[in-house]
């Protein structure tokens, strides 16, 4: 019962995020915002919730997973109803930073809060229906947000997120049992958890600038490169520190660091292959909103179904194959794309086979990465682990987005075309990382082979 309540809050953060896209124009329209405001409605969420990850996992390990659950979840909520009566650009931003922030501590407390009751030889399987259900709310987004916005208006898409919210809080607090590391003593550095923080919140805002700006523009290299350089003196204070911000034991296990590193690769094309499939539909195509939303579906739908079988896979396997392989089965989903596609409009010979295989790769890949990272972490590093590597995916996300937003500028063909062809070479090489560099055989098997 305890991984449906997690589940479930996970299927309603990523349904959340995926119906923004759809309702932008709707939004643009009723609240006159501008060109340069609306994007913020979006990018203001990343940033916060990136910068807040690594804060949120040190919290939860520290202070209870369930406690940092519920109250990520009520301001998650509190966002929610906010954003649902804004009544100005401004206000609606803002209230999405609020959304952010409970997300930001909600998601990796919420995988924590289970995994403990999974032993290593099942830990794939929980994670394999966490991630399903993320792929889920990636799946029916688009249509639920089209069919609210059709049938109510965007205000719809935020304001149904309460009453399913607070049941899951009910759920939470009488289904789930708390957990912490019971062997944490002292504050969290008070020096390093905020420079730390700051740091990967100027990194998000000169990659967000750089979709408007270019990446040779001097406000985006200053806010990255001064982001970048406060990283030496988090690593300096966190291997100091009795609490840092950043757990460096986490990097020392093999299977974390690689699947680490292999992961930011994938986040690269990860979002950016379906930002370009939605603009193939609507600016290359000429779709509707509501007929884009619908035709996304198959894909992430797939990738449930996949994620939520290849995680038990994985448990007696090992994850080195299976999410190498499937990295490419997604490259090659793309490159069907890529070889298939022109301006006119053929969705059943075009997108149908690499929706296909783009939902089978993405669900030995999307949850994969997530359990081959968790594979040997331990009980009382949970939330930290998890919170470590989504701030990787999501700085991964955002630099994928403004590439592929530089290369595919206007939307034409060409542009598309070299998209795909980033989205493809990201896939890959992930692949290849996972292949050369992650252990062979299960967790279960490697720790028998050591005791």
């Amino acid at each position: 019962m305890a991984l449906i309540v997690v589940t479930a809050a996970a299927f309603l953060v990523v349904l959340d995020v995926s119906v923004v896209n759809v309702a932008l124009p709707s939004i643009a329209r009723d609240l006159e915002a501008t060109s340069a405001q609306l994007p913020w409605v979006i990018s203001g969420y990343n940033i916060a919730l990136a910068s807040l990850l690594l804060l949120a996992g040190r919290t939860a390990d520290r202070r209870g997973r369930r406690a940092t659950f519920t109250a990520g979840l009520y301001l998650f909520l509190a966002g929610s109803a906010l954003c649902g009566m804004a009544n100005s650009p401004t206000t609606l931003i803002v209230a999405r930073v609020v959304q952010a922030t409970g997300g930001a501590f909600l998601m990796p407390a919420s995988l924590a809060m289970v995994l403990p009751q999974f032993p290593l030889s099942r830990r794939g399987v929980a994670i394999g229906i966490w991630g399903a259900a993320g792929a889920l709310g990636a799946a029916f987004g688009p249509s639920v947000g089209a069919v609210l916005i059709s049938a109510w208006s965007w205000r719809g898409i935020f304001l149904v997120n309460v009453p399913l919210g607070l049941v899951v809080a009910v759920l939470a607090r009488h289904l789930v049992a708390e957990t912490r590391d019971e062997t944490a003593t002292g504050p969290l550095d008070l020096i390093g958890v905020p420079v730390g923080v700051a740091g990967v919140a100027l990194v998000m805002y000169g990659i967000v600038r750089s979709e408007q700006h270019g990446w040779t523009d001097q406000s985006v290299l200053l806010l990255i490169l001064a982001g970048v350089a406060v990283v030496p003196f988090v690593v300096w204070r966190s291997a100091r520190h009795p609490a840092p911000l950043l757990d460096l034991s986490l990097f020392a296990g093999r299977p974390y660091s690689v699947s680490t590193a292999a992961f930011w690769a994938y986040s690269l094309a990860f979002t950016a292959g379906f930002f370009l499939n939605s603009f193939m539909f609507q600016e290359l195509w000429g779709m509707s909103v509501l007929k884009t939303g619908f035709g996304l579906t198959p894909g992430p739908l797939i990738a449930a179904v996949a994620s939520a079988r290849l995680g038990g896979m994985a448990d007696r396997i090992g994850h080195r194959w299976i999410v190498s392989i499937g990295c490419w089965v997604v490259a090659a989903g793309y490159l069907w794309m890529l070889l298939t596609f022109t301006s006119e409009q053929d969705y059943f010979f075009v997108y149908v086979p690499s929706a296909i295989l783009i939902g089978v790769g993405v669900g030995a890949t999307i949850a994969g990465y997530q359990s081959a990272a968790m594979a040997e972490v331990g009980v009382d590093q949970f939330a930290s682990a998890n919170a470590s590597l989504r701030t990787f995916q999501q700085v991964g996300y955002a630099i994928g987005i403004s590439v592929v937003s530089t290369l595919a500028a206007g939307f034409s063909y060409d542009g598309i075309y070299d998209g795909f062809v980033w989205v493809i070479a990201c896939f890959v090489v992930s692949g290849t990382v996972m292949l050369v560099g992650y252990p062979s055989g299960s967790a279960a098997a490697r720790q028998a082979s050591r005791t």
